[in-house]
């Protein structure tokens, strides 16, 4: 990213500010047990508030669906590979893994859609960086480990890559494979300046993602999923919430014209809450 800004604005200043927070942290708690909105931003937009830094650059699929009221996502850049990918042993497919065979990850989202197609897989929960959970396929007796195609990508590992895992197989996270920056409402000067990297189709995309995220009050720490694909003039969604054993799922499509992205993520939401989705968040509620 900061490669592509020194280049369109050679007389712009420019300079990386690593700042660490909760979630990148807290290696050795999962998730789910960390709880909240945010893990993985919190720290990086109080430093935006504050004025330390002019533009935060987050993976989609972190950001709660809300923001603080000061703050927005300016720009989408166009999308990475939104697809998850298997890395195993033996190069196996998840279609050729054995009986009881241990499958890392590190998202209650892959592990319930895991369980609801293959419940005699043991579902194995991993923290740490991408080359940390790749690493513990030796140290921890896994047959696989499932991560993010963009994260393999952006990388350069795709040569480690066992399998692509079709979106109609394991529906992406929200936002899956989208880098949003976020900036302060109030600086148009930097929105302004920065606007070149945006692409309009994956912000319809991810807009209509985020809106059936929105409409059911989600997070990262629940089992929730969808993908939109924007084709011609109409975008597509498809959308699940499943119970965290994998034994119920709920999963429904819908389409509509593209300018009408946000009306279709909220309906789907709605549909897939009528059908049952709505019990199935309410129990996860109240065991937390």
């Amino acid at each position: 990213m900061a490669a592509h800004i020194r280049k369109q604005l050679p007389d712009a200043e420019v300079e990386l500010v690593v700042i660490k927070t909760k979630g990148d942290i807290m290696q050795d708690v999962s998730l789910v047990q960390l709880g909240g909105k945010g893990l993985f931003i919190k720290e990086i937009e109080e430093a935006l508030l504050r004025g330390e830094v002019d533009i935060a650059v987050h993976s989609m699929k972190d950001v709660p669906a809300e923001l603080p009221e000061e703050l927005e996502i300016a720009v989408t850049p166009p999308r990475e590979d939104p697809r998850d990918v298997l890395i195993s042993t033996g190069n196996r497919k998840l279609e050729e893994m054995p009986h009881g065979a241990r499958i890392g990850t590190c998202s209650l989202r892959r592990g319930f859609q895991l369980r609801n197609r293959m419940p005699d897989l043991e579902i194995v929960p991993l923290r740490g960086n991408l080359d940390t959970r790749i690493k513990k396929l030796g140290t921890e007796d896994l047959a696989g480990v499932i991560v993010a195609a963009a994260g393999m990508r952006r990388m350069g590992w795709v040569a480690k890559i066992s399998q692509f895992i079709p979106v109609e197989v394991m529906l992406p996270a929200v936002g899956q494979g989208v880098l949003g920056i976020e900036t302060r409402r109030d600086d148009a000067a930097v929105s302004g300046a920065i606007a070149f990297l945006h692409d309009p189709v994956t912000w319809c995309e991810v807009g209509a993602e985020r809106a059936f995220l929105q409409r059911l009050g989600g997070g990262c720490q629940l089992p929730i999923a969808a993908y939109a694909k924007k084709t011609g003039e109409e975008i597509a969604i498809g959308g699940l919430v499943g119970s965290v054993d994998g034994r119920v799922m709920i999963r429904h499509e819908m389409k509509r014209a593209a300018t009408d992205f946000g009306t279709l993520g909220r309906e789907l939401a709605d549909h897939i809450l009528a059908q049952g989705g709505r019990a199935i968040l309410d129990q996860i509620y109240i065991q937390k």
